[in-house]
């Protein structure tokens, strides 16, 4: 069974702590959205969840694999993506492609890429990596509506097939019955 818990989970960076107390319990199909300004520890609570960066206090217990999107796509800019994904993904490279409609680009270099799609590669990372927890920092950032949309769709997806995800936005994006997590 698929399953994120946080309990009684603080951060300290620099010197200070960012946040304290919170607790976070998902079950397979479930999903959490972290809000809160910039600086408040929103991309650092994903960390703690992946197993990163240690909690300051409280506990991190995952039942299953995890797959992170953070800021950095994590992929080699030199590399046509298809390649680049391959290296993360392996033969799951086509199906996530079409499932981003990244196939036009599968030759052209990560480094050529424009914003949106270079994020629409990293969630390719994500999808094809197979792993019952998603943790998305800003998955929407640099996309347009059609973008976003597709995002949400394959959350939505991945939900419906028992996974879980935790998403740290600024962003309007479609969580429906999402654990609010409000930071700061």
């Amino acid at each position: 069974m698929t399953a994120l818990r946080l309990a009684d989970v603080a951060c300290r960076r620099g010197g200070r702590e960012l946040f304290a107390g919170i607790g976070v319990a998902l079950d397979a199909g479930e999903a959490a959205l972290v809000s809160g300004a910039n600086g408040v520890g929103k991309s650092s609570l994903l960390r703690i969840a992946a197993g990163l960066l240690r909690p300051a206090a409280g506990t991190v217990t995952r039942d299953g694999a995890v797959a992170l999107l953070g800021e950095a796509h994590a992929l080699d800019p030199e590399l046509p993506l298809a390649r680049a994904l391959r290296f993360w993904i392996g033969s799951r490279v086509s199906m996530t492609l079409a499932a981003l409609a990244l196939e036009p680009l599968a030759e052209v270099p990560v480094a050529m890429l424009s914003t949106g799609q270079r994020r629409r590669a990293g969630m390719a990372r994500i999808v094809g990596a197979d792993a019952p927890i998603w943790l998305l920092d800003e998955p929407a950032n640099g996309l347009d509506k059609a973008g976003v949309a597709r995002i949400a769709a394959l959350i939505a997806t991945h939900r419906a097939a028992g996974g879980i995800a935790v998403v740290a936005t600024h962003q309007p994006i479609a969580l429906p019955g999402a654990l609010q997590v409000a930071l700061g």
